[in-house]
């Protein structure tokens, strides 16, 4: 893995979670950061990236709507994207999942929950 973007509209939880990647053996990857979902978007199509990672509710375009895009784009459809949300919502995390989300974390993050999650992603992607 060498390319992960982080969409979120706090800096501080972006920083969180770029520090959380760093943490579990992805201290070499190149991070790019956006502000909300339409930044996000943007910089995967700019860059071959390996890893999206995205909150849920951001302004202008949310977690749910990048990951639609990025799903529906024949070019991104197999990026894998992590969505991150504060809102707990069971129902919504299995609809996400459905929609083709790697996988959905509850914040705040940590690097504990991330090495779980990132696990099969890390395995295949040792360079």
């Amino acid at each position: 893995m060498k390319r992960i973007v982080i969409a979120d509209d706090s800096a501080t939880a972006r920083m969180m979670i770029k520090r959380c990647l760093e943490i579990i053996g992805l201290a070499e990857a190149e991070f790019f950061e956006a502000e909300n979902g339409k930044e996000g978007l943007k910089l995967v199509k700019q860059h071959q990236t390996d890893l999206l990672v995205s909150d849920l509710n951001m302004p202008v375009m949310d977690g749910e709507t990048l990951l639609k895009w990025v799903k529906s784009s024949p070019k991104l459809i197999d990026l894998p994207v992590l969505i991150i949300t504060s809102a707990g919502n069971e129902a919504k995390s299995k609809q996400l999942m459905e929609m083709g989300a790697f996988a959905v974390a509850n914040k705040p993050i940590n690097p504990a929950i991330l090495s779980k999650i990132l696990a099969p992603l890390l395995a295949t992607n040792e360079d």
